[in-house]
């Protein structure tokens, strides 16, 4: 950025932490978000909080014009992990490898990036937002480092990069201090849209202005990416047929799996080094209790991810046999909210493999025992990188093929992008 702005809320980075209380991103964030929208500490009072924040819709706005434009250094804020100066927090955030893990920083940045935009969105006047602003798709986090150490501290910058008319566009950067300076560990794109009080129906959001050729340049890199999810959600295999080349790939995976000893489509042998796509996956289930909920009483977006991600860790860890390191993460679309006291089904899917990468896709759903009916609430798709190469996964049936082919498509924009 052009700015040379270091915005530190000093909430958020106290210079003296109470030797038995340990204060991390996550819980600081999460507690200026509820004293920016009124939501309760106490589930047992989040029936009461939520009828008061009814009252806010006089302050919505009727029109987006109605609403001062803002700069794209108005958001920007700067938040620190300090794992290395302050170690008494580093229990939450360490794995058995003596790594961050990896689901801890997916929390920190979904709550980071609403903080952003209650930041771009904030009016003078109002001590309270009228805003319900939520998390509608994780757009993309890239990795540029295998590892990130539990004993160095962390720093997450971000801002507001583009806006709709009801929705943000947010891209945070988390960096780890070596040696006296901070160096680049991943660069994340998250879409937050804007809703009304009652988190019903959609809100206007301030304008965004860019004020120089580079963010001009950033504003229409926001609003490409807008035309590449709609390009990319039009060509779904859920919509459309593969292409032609797709259909080749499929048969002649079919070929090769076929026994030639018999005269039938139904007889298949599996090749050498290779595994059967229904033989790669796990599952987990998970009850949604309080604890997980977000400021505005379902579960929280972070949470859902973290879990979505350890079970995706699993299932290429066990399927490559050695330790899995995340490359990617993308196109996560939240599409609907998870209840307080929900059954969480999750099912990891390793869904396409090439030389020692892995692709999984995670499919979250949430099960009614009273209807007894499933509805999908989130796919996530991780890329990872396994320390050696990984046998070949290989689809037998049509829906399977066509796991196989999303996969193949999501791998090869992330090559693409890195």
């Amino acid at each position: 950025m052009l700015w040379q702005l270091h915005r530190t809320l000093c909430c958020l980075m106290p210079a003296k932490i109470d030797e038995h209380k340990s204060q991390t991103v996550c819980p600081e964030v999460r507690s200026r978000l509820r004293d920016i929208v009124g939501a309760s500490t106490n589930w047992r009072d989040h029936v009461q909080a939520m009828q008061e924040r009814k009252a806010l819709h006089t302050l919505l706005a009727k029109r987006q014009e109605d609403l001062p434009p803002r700069r794209m250094k108005d958001s920007y804020l700067e938040v620190l992990l300090p794992l290395g100066s302050q170690p008494e927090i580093r229990e939450k955030y360490l794995n058995v490898h003596n790594s961050v893990r990896f689901g801890r920083i997916l929390e920190d940045l979904d709550s980071l990036g609403v903080l952003i935009c209650y930041t771009h969105t904030k009016q003078e006047m109002q001590p309270r937002s009228p805003l319900s602003i939520v998390t509608a798709l994780v757009d993309k986090i890239n990795l540029c480092k295998k590892v990130i150490y539990p004993d160095c501290d962390i720093k997450f910058t971000g801002n507001v990069s583009w806006v709709g008319k009801t929705s943000m566009e947010v891209k945070m950067h988390m960096l780890q201090l070596h040696d006296g300076d901070y160096s680049p560990v991943l660069d994340a794109t998250f879409v937050m849209v804007a809703r009304d009080p009652e988190n019903k129906r959609p809100a206007f959001v301030n304008p965004l202005v860019p004020e120089s050729p580079e963010e001009e340049e950033i504003f229409k890199q926001g609003e490409l990416n807008k035309l590449k999810r709609i390009d990319f959600s039009t060509a779904s295999l859920l919509k459309m047929a593969p292409t032609a080349e797709e259909r080749n790939v499929i048969h002649d995976i079919f070929l090769n799996t076929l026994d030639t000893k018999t005269v039938s489509f139904r007889s298949r042998i599996l090749p050498p080094n290779s595994v059967w796509m229904e033989d790669a996956k796990l599952k987990g289930l998970q009850i949604c209790h309080p604890q997980e909920r977000n400021i505005f009483n379902r579960i929280f977006g972070g949470f859902l991810m973290r879990k979505a991600f350890e079970l995706g860790w699993a299932t290429a860890c066990s399927y490559g046999c050695s330790r899995p390191f995340i490359v990617s993460v993308d196109d996560i679309m939240f599409q609907r909210p998870v209840e307080v006291g929900s059954l969480l089904l999750l099912s990891g899917q390793v869904c396409y493999t090439e030389k020692n990468y892995i692709q999984v896709r995670v499919h979250s759903e949430v099960y009614d025992a009273d209807t007894r009916e499933h509805h999908t609430t989130n796919i996530f798709h991780f890329t990872f990188i396994s320390e050696n190469e990984v046998p070949r996964v290989v689809p037998k049936t049509y829906g399977e093929s066509m796991l196989y082919l999303d996969g193949k498509r999501h791998f090869a924009a992330i090559m693409k992008e890195i």
